[in-house]
């Protein structure tokens, strides 16, 4: 059974900083492109980033660009968002995913990704 497992989510200061990690159980997953999603209360789940499997290509969603950075270190089988500048609309469960095909490009798409992890929450305060 293949696992996603995030962590770094809290409640934070508006203005502040986080970084949430999310590792794979397998290392084949370092063949998959990934992608952190989130989802606010009574809101769709929507992209925030994606990378490729190699790292070179990455994705933001307009509302986090400029303020987040994915990457990932294919060592640790683990992805990372870092995210600055948080505001109370980042407030959310982010999510990582993969998708269901390997490959080099990254989807943005969130019926593209078929392994989910549990989530984690990001709360900002004012």
């Amino acid at each position: 059974q293949v696992e996603l497992v995030e962590s770094g989510g809290g409640l934070v200061q508006a203005g502040g900083s986080l970084r949430l990690s999310c590792v794979a159980s397998e290392r084949t997953f370092n063949n998959y492109a990934m992608g952190w999603f989130r989802q606010a209360p009574g809101k769709e789940r929507e992209v925030v980033a994606a990378i490729s499997w190699s790292g070179e290509s990455t994705y933001y969603a307009d509302s986090v660009k400029g303020r987040g950075t994915i990457s990932r270190d294919n060592a640790k089988n683990t992805v990372y968002l870092q995210m600055h500048s948080l505001k109370p609309e980042d407030t959310a469960v982010y999510y990582c995913a993969a998708p269901y095909y390997a490959g080099t490009g990254f989807r943005t798409n969130r019926n593209q990704y078929k392994y989910w992890g549990q989530g984690t929450q990001v709360t900002v305060s004012t």
